[in-house]
């Protein structure tokens, strides 16, 4: 998957990098990408700010052992590059080129519905996080409880119809009640 679920307000925004603190005194800054390649980040041509009131376009990146830095084109100076810290930078939706088969850009999955195999409505997703181990799906109950966080992995959600608008979801605790049922059956045993 590509980019990340925070588009601000527009549907039509994909989130695919953040610039950070400033890099030496030149106008270089550090960069965070969310390309599946990182340095692909600048293949993308003009990005945009999230309020879409700045352009900004990577003339250079190159990878270090600690961080991903980028020239911007107009910033020559570190103060420059100390006032675009933290700076979101989007593409258009249009701008991806299509994901491959079985494979979903995040910003497609924010709105899908989230529904059991026999098809109950559990509600819809909101965002897709990532802390570092895998992908969680967050899905805004249609009951109105607290938000759903399920891991984003082939026993939790089988199947992705994006034409559709929907995912079949398993919730944990069946998921759980499964693998209970499966390990008092003589799951896994050692000689």
């Amino acid at each position: 998957m590509a980019g990340k679920t925070d588009r601000g307000g527009n549907q039509d925004l994909v989130l695919v990098g953040e610039i950070g603190a400033a890099q030496g005194l030149k106008g270089e800054v550090r960069l965070r990408s969310y390309t599946q390649d990182p340095a692909d980040i600048a293949a993308y041509g003009p990005l945009r700010d999230e309020a879409g009131t700045k352009t900004i376009l990577i003339e250079r990146v190159r990878v270090t052992p600690k961080s991903l830095v980028a020239r911007i084109k107009g910033v020559g100076t570190r103060e420059a590059a100390e006032a675009l810290n933290r700076t979101r930078l989007y593409v258009t939706r249009d701008a991806l080129p299509e994901a491959p088969e079985e494979e979903w850009y995040v910003a497609d999955l924010i709105g899908l519905s989230a529904v059991s195999p026999d098809g109950e409505a559990f509600g819809t997703v909101t965002a897709v996080h990532n802390f570092g181990a895998s992908d969680i799906i967050e899905i805004e109950r249609n009951d109105g409880a607290a938000p759903l966080l399920v891991a984003f992995t082939d026993a939790a959600v089988p199947k992705v119809d994006v034409a559709n608008g929907r995912l079949v979801l398993i919730p944990p605790q069946e998921i759980e009640a499964k693998e209970d049922a499966e390990d008092s059956d003589g799951g896994d045993s050692e000689n």
